[in-house]
C-alpha cells in the first residue's frame, strides 16, 4: 500500500502533462486546418502592399470594392513589363490571391509570367507605386524595376 501511495503523485503529474501536451496539440492543428493552404507558386503582397491598398479604399468611399490587378505585357527596356490597375470586379480567367481582405487578381496569361512573386509598394525619392520586387520567373531587368526579362 506504501508503494501506490509514493507512485501515485508520479502518476497523476504525467498524466496532466500529457493532457496537457495532447490539448495545445489539437488546438495547433485546428488553427493550422482553419487557416488557408498557400503555394510557392501564390503572388505574395507584401505588408507594405496590403497596407496602401486599405489606405486607397479609405481615401475614397467606393474604392473599397477595388482589387489590385497585375498584368504583364509585353515593352519596356527587357521585353516584358509588369502593369499595375486598379480594377472594379474579377473576370472568369483570374487567379485571385487574398491577405487581411485585399484581393489581388492576375489573369492565366500574366500568372505563368509571375508565378512565386512577391508584390510590394515602395515609396522612393522619385516615385511611389506597386512593383514586383522578386520574381522567381524572370533572369533580370531594369533598374525602375518595371520590366524584366524572363527565363527561356
Amino acid at each position: 500500500m506504501s508503494l501506490i501511495k509514493r507512485i501515485a503523485p508520479f502518476f497523476a503529474a504525467r498524466i496532466r502533462e500529457n493532457h496537457r501536451l495532447l490539448s495545445s496539440s489539437a488546438s495547433a492543428l485546428r488553427e493550422a486546418s482553419s487557416s488557408p493552404l498557400t503555394s510557392p507558386d501564390d503572388i505574395h503582397p507584401t505588408d507594405s502592399c496590403i497596407q496602401r491598398m486599405k489606405e486607397l479604399w479609405e481615401s475614397e468611399g467606393s474604392c473599397s470594392e477595388k482589387l489590385l490587378r497585375l498584368s504583364v505585357e509585353t515593352g519596356g527596356c527587357s521585353g516584358f513589363q509588369y502593369v499595375f490597375d486598379l480594377d472594379d470586379k474579377a473576370n472568369s480567367d483570374d487567379r485571385i490571391f487574398q491577405r487581411d481582405g485585399v484581393k489581388l487578381v492576375v489573369d492565366n496569361i500574366s500568372y505563368d509570367f509571375v508565378k512565386g512573386a512577391t508584390v510590394d509598394y515602395v515609396e522612393e525619392l522619385i516615385r511611389s507605386a506597386f512593383q514586383v520586387t522578386t520574381n522567381p520567373s524572370a533572369v533580370g531587368g531594369c533598374s525602375c524595376k518595371s520590366s524584366f526579362m524572363v527565363k527561356q
